[in-house]
């Protein structure tokens, strides 16, 4: 084999790849390379003590370094350093997220998968009962000013509150929709480690693309896809919150689990074949 197609060299080609994709995203957002480095490194030592560790041994500085290239000083002070902010902190759902789901499937705020259209406040199935019940602690007008800022709801003519969107996301300029960065990705590129091991069952990762499409197609299947995914998520959200104990109390089995399914668009332009390049 070849070192152009040797494992290691292929793993380098694609993590040069997700690299310059995140670099975009961070250089924008102003994180600088030497943050950034920063942050690997605790990513690193993080990951080295919590999911390599030899069976029967406590995990160690020594092996954190020898598995990491850090020395044993570096991964020291790093552990020293750690916070609730370590990678395997695990991340909480979006409080407007769940009120929305509520409103959804909670048969006390809708009938038969359509959302009421509901008052603020008073007796009986409310906005502000929606909130207390899947809210938290969160005040409930701080929930509805949200939720009108990102065009989520809208008061209708008696002031009533309607549910546009049966999904929740924040606005561009939002740290909630940063943080879809730190979830989505990183499931993604759990499921392709998974699948990478060869662990059973495998997990459903599938893509279509064309890389010769005029502008025209382009636009109709933007939108032909936006519908279609849309329809393919609202459905597997239904049958999630039936069998989700938080939105269906009466749900049994043990354990505790979190899966789904991820849906996203892409597109770029390319530069025109040269004559004689094959297709």
């Amino acid at each position: 084999m070849s070192d152009t197609t040797s494992p290691a060299r292929a793993l380098q080609l694609a993590v040069l790849r997700v690299m310059r994709a995140l670099a975009r995203v961070l250089i924008r957002n102003g994180l600088d390379l030497p943050a950034f480095v920063e942050l690997a490194k605790r990513a690193w030592v993080d990951v080295a003590l919590g999911d390599f560790t030899i069976p029967g041994r406590k995990p160690s500085v020594s092996r954190a370094s020898l598995l990491t290239g850090l020395t044993r000083k570096d991964v020291q002070r790093l552990l020293d350093a750690r916070d609730d902010t370590t990678a395997s902190a695990a991340l909480p759902d979006h409080r407007a997220a769940r009120v929305i789901a509520g409103w959804v499937h909670d048969a006390a705020f809708g009938a038969d998968g359509a959302p009421a259209v509901l008052a603020f406040d008073g007796d009986g199935a409310s906005f502000s009962a929606l909130v207390r019940r899947y809210g938290g602690d969160v005040p409930p007008r701080a929930v509805l000013d949200e939720l009108l800022q990102v065009g989520n709801v809208e008061r209708a003519e008696d002031g009533r509150l309607r549910l546009l969107t049966r999904f929740y996301l924040p606005r561009a300029n939002d740290a909630a929709r940063l943080g879809i960065l730190g979830t989505d990705v990183a499931w993604l590129i759990g499921t392709i480690d998974h699948n990478l091991q060869g662990r059973e069952p495998p997990r459903f990762q599938r893509k279509v693309t064309y890389d010769n499409l005029p502008v025209e197609a382009v636009d109709a299947f933007r939108t032909l896809s936006a519908r279609h995914a849309q329809e393919l998520i609202e459905l597997l959200g239904d049958w999630l919150a039936r069998h989700d104990r938080d939105t269906n109390p009466a749900v049994e089995g043990t354990g505790r689990m979190r899966a789904g399914v991820g849906v996203f668009y892409f597109e770029e332009t390319l530069a025109p074949r040269s004559e004689g390049d094959q297709p």
